[in-house]
């Protein structure tokens, strides 16, 4: 039998972009302004940040008030109306948007029920992948078939499975111990790409939530299929218990599924990019913070990416409050769409690359807002001896990692035009207990690590500005 050997690339929100760099004139040993103390303008920036930084509260804001801020809704344009209103309560003049085209993409009613052998219906927890196919709102029922490995799948022909529903009981490898390692790894797995499963003949996809937490709560993320699908199947996860239980009762007997969803795509609509800036002194040159501005539509957002939204806003307050002059322009960008698809972060870069606007470092936040533990500098190895002299001067403030070498948030794309990246990296032990689930609320945050990241990246901007 003809078996299927394939590699179908699994695009993730955040994750799209490994380009490779035009060869690159060598870069001078920049001479480390003498005229200030930075310990003590650390220290400044430090003080200022922890007494008198608005983050906690404009998340509260954002999280409480707005709620919900998912591509194409209401809830996204009420946050985009609240980023514009706190930016300019802090004194910046220059704001404008920047309008991206966004998939409408609509959950509706869903719901999964499963039968042991010739037992009851029981209702088991779930949510629709982002920008999955429904069945219409009627019931897709089939037996349930078990696949954990991509050997499993190498060996399945094609049609094979013809009417089952694959369940992919994959969990984050808990000896990785750096979890974003962890959760990509798994993420680009082909066993949860529902075009290669459909190859297999199945009629719909369950998967077991990427997640570290051990509880029931069913996590999700943005979907793909290729252009060329003939069909496009459902895909849903359930919480780690569910998928365990349900591994476990397959072993013994047979088990259906019974799913429902009237999730569906309806085209297109805009929603804009979120763009404010502090004019240069010396030059136009933009050193860039970036994070996104959406969220999913069933939760609130606060860790992904709330946190970020706020820490960007406090950077531009601060360098106001302590009436900070900033030779280059500092600008943030407030991305759409970064869930469910990504289309905000390309539209900015392609903007700057019509404009050919000369951007000479790039920042995103996208992790958490919990203890920041570095930088991971996406650059030149001589851009990033630059920024290795600066390592004493964090040092106090729990900063201390710059070893990692890739920034894969919504600035990802300006990688393309030879910009240096950063991103903050912090403490991302909790990060995937909330990722993408209801339990990506308010009070996961805390509000010492939110500031204290607000200060590293305040730190490391006005040492960029100071001295490239």
């Amino acid at each position: 039998m003809k078996k299927i050997f394939i590699i179908i690339p699994l695009f993730l929100s955040g994750f799209l972009f490994s380009q490779r760099r035009p060869a690159k004139k060598p870069v001078r040993k920049a001479a480390i302004n003498q005229k200030l103390n930075y310990h003590d303008e650390f220290k400044k920036i430090s003080d200022e940040i922890m007494v008198n930084g608005t983050a906690y509260n404009n998340l509260g804001e954002l999280t409480k008030g707005v709620g919900p801020r998912f591509s194409a809704t209401t809830g996204y344009m009420k946050a985009a109306d609240w980023a514009e209103r706190k930016l300019k309560e802090i004194g910046v003049e220059t704001i404008w948007r920047q309008d991206a085209k966004v998939p409408v993409w609509i959950r509706g009613r869903e719901s999964l029920q499963i039968k042991a052998g010739n037992g009851d219906w029981k209702n088991i927890r779930m949510l629709s992948f982002g920008n999955s196919e429904g069945t219409g709102g009627k019931d897709l029922t089939g037996e349930i078939v078990l696949m954990n490995s991509v050997t499993e799948l190498n060996a399945t022909s094609i049609g094979q499975l013809k009417d089952k529903i694959v369940f992919v009981n994959l969990p984050m490898d808990p000896k990785i111990i750096n979890t974003s390692d962890s959760y990509l790894i798994a993420a680009k797995s082909k066993l949860i790409s529902p075009s290669v499963i459909a190859l297999t003949g199945a009629k719909a996809l369950i998967i077991r939530s990427l997640t570290t937490a051990n509880d029931d709560t069913p996590h999700a993320k943005m979907i793909y299929y290729e252009p060329d699908d003939k069909v496009k199947i459902p895909a849903i996860t359930i919480g780690v218990r569910s998928a365990d239980e349900l591994e476990k009762l397959l072993k013994k007997q047979k088990v259906t599924a019974k799913i429902n969803m009237t999730a569906e795509s309806k085209g297109e609509t805009t929603n804009p990019n979120i763009i404010a800036e502090i004019p240069g002194k010396k030059d136009s040159n933009v050193i860039l913070l970036g994070a996104q501005l959406d969220s999913w539509d069933f939760g609130e957002g606060a860790i992904d990416d709330g946190t970020g939204v706020v820490q960007c806003i406090e950077v531009l307050r601060t360098l106001k409050a302590l009436g900070i002059e900033n030779r280059h322009t500092i600008r943030v960008v407030l991305y759409a769409n970064s869930e469910n698809g990504g289309q905000g972060r390309d539209m900015y870069a392609a903007y700057v690359k019509k404009k050919e606007e000369r951007h000479i470092f790039a920042l995103g936040t996208d992790a958490g807002g919990y203890s920041p533990r570095g930088f991971s500098l996406d650059m030149s190895p001589q851009r990033r001896r630059l920024v290795f002299e600066w390592k004493n001067y964090f040092l106090p403030y729990g900063v201390y990692d710059f070893d990692q070498t890739e920034a894969i948030q919504d600035i990802s794309p300006l990688k393309k035009l030879d910009i240096p990246l950063a991103e903050l990296v912090v403490d991302t032990q909790r990060y995937f207990d909330y990722h993408h689930s209801v339990e990506d609320t308010f009070d996961k945050v805390n509000k010492r690590e939110l500031l204290l990241g607000a200060v590293a990246m305040t730190q490391m901007i006005f040492m960029i500005d100071k001295n490239w």
